[in-house]
Formats: structure tokens, C-alpha cells, sequence
């Protein structure tokens, strides 16, 4: 930690230690949003044993949700549960990345890797969770919520914002069925820092702020269930723009050159610039 004058340059994150360690023994499913997939190839990269997003990324609680009970049910997807749209055949519960031009080919990616992951799954150590957002979109015809809206014009669906009840209640079952499925499993739950600002920029903290509490609630609830910090670390520590020396002289420097323009402009600098001028012209004769 660097002082200066008193100054702490970061904001310090006290995370409280769990009362498990992650080891390169331990088995680790992850699922949730594009953050849990670039934390999770770190993971990989570093040699420990991951199951990733079996259906994909996903991002809000419910759709999370959906596809670990469908794990659990371990119910393989049929072909009326696709749906074609431009000749590809899509899922509503999967990423594009599962979508394809054969029906066959599409159920027999989205199935084999179902079973994989429920296998997995059935003897992991740690799952963990990461929600995105909790705003999501359900089908006008049925009331479903979708993982993946693929392009779809926006009349299909409704959009709409997630309570703290409605994701506690939902995952309050679904935590429990998980004990009864493996009862060693350990559950940390992570609320991705990355910004939805297409929902727009107030409707995305009060989003987040509804995930943070709702993790909040759920940990409270169960002991199994633990909360690691990646939002506050990410926006309070490294977006710490004191920490950053080279990105802060940048803006600094940038904001002494508009400071120079206006007061030139007020008349604040005038005398102190010809002063200047008129000793470069003398050191250059």
C-alpha cells in the first residue's frame, strides 16, 4: 500500500475469508454472465477443472435458475422447444452458440452437454454464480422467461425488472434441491461489475442494487452460500483512478489544458504566456 501525505491511494476491499479453500483438486461449475466466462478461462488457464454455462452465457437470476433445475431434472430438450428464425434453428434457454441450421445437430450439442454438465455437476465441489442483471424478457405468448432473445423483434416480448422476493423466493428452492443433489456442494455467489447500460444508467444500479441484496438475503439464508466481492473490487478498487498514475496524468493534463483555455479565454493567464514567450524567443537568440 503507497502513502503520500496521508493519502491511501486505493480504496481497500476487506474481504472476510470463507471457511473453504479453492484448491487445484477441487471441482468448480460456473455459470452466469459474460464476466463468469472470462473468470472462468482464467481458471482454465491456470490449470483447475471447470464446467462452464452449459446453456451459455446467461445473465439475469431466473433464467439462471431455470437452467440449473433443468439440470437437476436432467430432462433432455425435445425438438418443439426449438424454435427457426432465417433458417436457424434457435432455443430460447441457450446462446446463439448452440444454434445451428440441422434440428438433429442443435438438440444433440444442447443434450450432450446437458448430461455432461448434470454429471459434473453431481460430484463438484464449488458452483458458482454470477448474476448480470436483473431485468429479463418473457415471451408475450407463454409468460417464459428467455435466456436469449436471439435478435427477435422487441413485440415478442415483455420486458420487465425483477423484485428482491421474487429472485430470493426462486432461489431459496433451488438452493435446496442442490443440497439434496449434492450435499457437499458450496455455492458463491459473484454480481458482475460489467454495466448494462442499454437498460440505462440509473436502471442499471438500481438493478445491481436489487442483485446485491438479493445475494445478500439469499447467503443469510443458507450456509452454504458465500458472496465474493468482484463488483466492489472491480468498481471501487481498480476503476480507482488514483491508482492508475498513467491514465491520471492523462486526465490531469487534459484538464489543466482546458483549465489554460478558459482562463485565456477570461483574461486569468494572458500576462503570465507573453512572460513566457518572450523568454523562449530570448534563450532561442
Amino acid at each position: 500500500m503507497f502513502y503520500f501525505c496521508g493519502m491511501k491511494f486505493r480504496t481497500e476491499i476487506s474481504i472476510n475469508p470463507c471457511d473453504f479453500k479453492i484448491s487445484h483438486t477441487c471441482k468448480i461449475a460456473m455459470q452466469g454472465s459474460c464476466f463468469a466466462e472470462n473468470i472462468a478461462s482464467k481458471f482454465i488457464n491456470a490449470g483447475f477443472t471447470v464446467d462452464l454455462n452449459p446453456f451459455g452465457i446467461a445473465y439475469n437470476p431466473l433464467s439462471l435458475s431455470q437452467n440449473l433445475n433443468r439440470l437437476l431434472d436432467n430432462k433432455p430438450f425435445a425438438a418443439d422447444e426449438l424454435f427457426k428464425d432465417n433458417d436457424i434453428y434457435h432455443s430460447f434457454s441457450h446462446h446463439s452458440r448452440f444454434s445451428g441450421t440441422n434440428p438433429d445437430e442443435v438438440l444433440a450439442k444442447i443434450n450432450s452437454r446437458m448430461e455432461q454438465s448434470a454429471t459434473f455437476l453431481q460430484t463438484a465441489n464449488l458452483l458458482v454464480i454470477t448474476f448480470g442483471t436483473a431485468y429479463v424478457y418473457r415471451l408475450q405468448s407463454t409468460g417464459a422467461t428467455v435466456s436469449n432473445c436471439h435478435k427477435l423483434p422487441a413485440k415478442f416480448f415483455t420486458y420487465k425488472r425483477l423484485t428482491i422476493d421474487e429472485i430470493v423466493d426462486e432461489w431459496n428452492g433451488l438452493i435446496a434441491l442442490l443440497q439434496t443433489f449434492n450435499p457437499s456442494l458450496r455455492i458463491l455467489f459473484t454480481v458482475s461489475p460489467v454495466r448494462h447500460l442499454k437498460d440505462g444508467v440509473h436502471e442499471n444500479q438500481l438493478s445491481k442494487s436489487i442483485l446485491l441484496l438479493s445475494v445478500n438475503e439469499l447467503i443469510g439464508n443458507h450456509s452454504n452460500c458465500s458472496y465474493f466481492p468482484a463488483y466492489e473490487i472491480v468498481l471501487d478498487d481498480l476503476r480507482d483512478y488514483r491508482f492508475l498514475t498513467k491514465i491520471c496524468s492523462i486526465l490531469l493534463r487534459k484538464r489543466l489544458i482546458m483549465f489554460g483555455k478558459n482562463s485565456q479565454r477570461l483574461g486569468l493567464t494572458a500576462k503570465p504566456q507573453r512572460k513566457r514567450m518572450s523568454l523562449r524567443k530570448s534563450i532561442k537568440r
